[in-house]
């Protein structure tokens, strides 16, 4: 067994502001890349910014990361900052700005790389050192080595096969006050399959049960927040942020499974948020296993049983109508993926794959 874990995490309030110091460590020009909006509304760029100038950081900021980043947005940083003599590159947002700031931290330390690149073992997959600061409470990326990037010519999304570990992943709850709801809602669905899969998966081990069993009780403190039913507070902001931190620490270990798969050509082809798609699979990913897995992991979560979280998801997203050649077509592309096909802790044929992947309950 072996658990890697290099990310240095630091987790209070004005946590950029305080660590400053170990941000000027990493080089004299930065990179900032981040998305359209959230970045600047929350307080999260103007706290990045005020930091690199105290420590005299020269930066650049590339803000046009969008929702499920493509590897065209990564080769478009790469060519404009590639003359910048960048010495790190630090990602705020959500995982969509966070898995591009990694991707682009390793095309500007690789200038000729090309599309290949990202998706060759071969090949050299260091990287600039990269920063991160999540501001939603979902992927998890912050402490993973992992870059999920659309592929357009492929019509989904594929992880880069280079792992690029960020050096300090800075948490501060207080970004999530100011996320839509329907956002926090969605992140933290993430997070729950994060730490469901990451157990449920023949990768895991004692280390991994460790650290998601404690996520998944985190995470129960927040459920009657995602459900409308308490309005989240300081208390709630920092376990929903957490719980996401420890489930990106369980995926780095293991990586994910079944539902992570299937969710992607939904996403793809119908626009439906990441954590929504993952979350419409995740019934019937618990119904496949065993039932003395699956009821454990329920109840560290805060549920009774498999209806009782079926009919949760329910109420909290509503009816999902998925058409069947959307599932058929989620079928097929992990049909025809033998690792994971494998990737779940119990066995999985085709005809468990299809009851799983045109099983949703809502």
């Amino acid at each position: 067994m072996k658990f890697y874990m290099p990310v240095k995490v630091f987790d209070e309030k004005d946590c950029i502001g305080n660590h400053s110091k170990d941000i000027a460590l990493l080089g004299n020009t930065a990179l900032i890349v981040t998305g359209k909006h959230s970045a600047f509304s929350n307080g999260s760029y103007d706290d990045t910014v005020a930091a690199l100038k105290k420590e005299n950081i020269k930066f650049f900021t590339f803000s046009e990361v969008e929702e499920n980043p493509s590897t065209d947005t990564i080769f478009k940083a790469g060519k404009k900052y590639s003359s910048e003599k960048i010495d790190f590159v630090i990602g705020i947002g959500g995982g969509s700005p966070m898995d591009a700031a990694k991707a682009i931290a390793l095309v500007l330390k690789h200038p000729e790389a090309g599309l290949d690149y990202l998706y060759d073992t071969s090949c050299d997959g260091s990287a600039l050192p990269v920063v991160c600061i999540p501001t939603t409470c979902g992927t998890g990326s912050e402490v993973t080595g992992v870059s999920v990037l659309t592929r357009h010519d492929r019509h989904t999304k594929i992880s880069m096969v280079h792992k690029v570990f960020p050096e300090y992943a800075l948490i501060d709850s207080r970004y999530l006050s100011s996320a839509p709801y329907s956002l926090i809602i969605n992140s933290s669905v993430d997070a729950l399959s994060h730490l469901l899969e990451s157990v449920l998966n023949s990768k895991a081990d004692d280390y991994v049960r460790a650290v998601a069993y404690s996520g998944l009780k985190m995470w129960s403190k927040t459920k009657d927040v995602l459900s409308g039913e308490v309005k989240a507070g300081p208390e709630e902001f920092s376990c929903l942020m957490r719980s996401s931190v420890l489930a990106g620490m369980s995926i780095a270990q293991s990586g994910t499974s079944l539902p992570h798969a299937l969710s992607y050509p939904l996403t793809y082809d119908m626009g439906i948020p990441h954590g929504k798609a993952v979350g419409y699979f995740l019934p019937g990913f618990l119904q496949a296993a065993p039932e003395k897995d699956r009821d454990g992991l329920l109840h560290l979560a805060g549920f009774i049983d498999l209806h009782d979280f079926s009919q949760y998801f329910r109420n909290v997203f509503g009816d999902m109508e998925i058409p069947e050649d959307e599932l058929k077509r989620a079928f097929d592309a992990v049909k025809n993926n033998p690792a994971k096909m494998r990737s779940a802790s119990f066995p999985v044929n085709e005809e468990i794959l299809k009851s799983m992947s045109g099983a949703g309950t809502f």
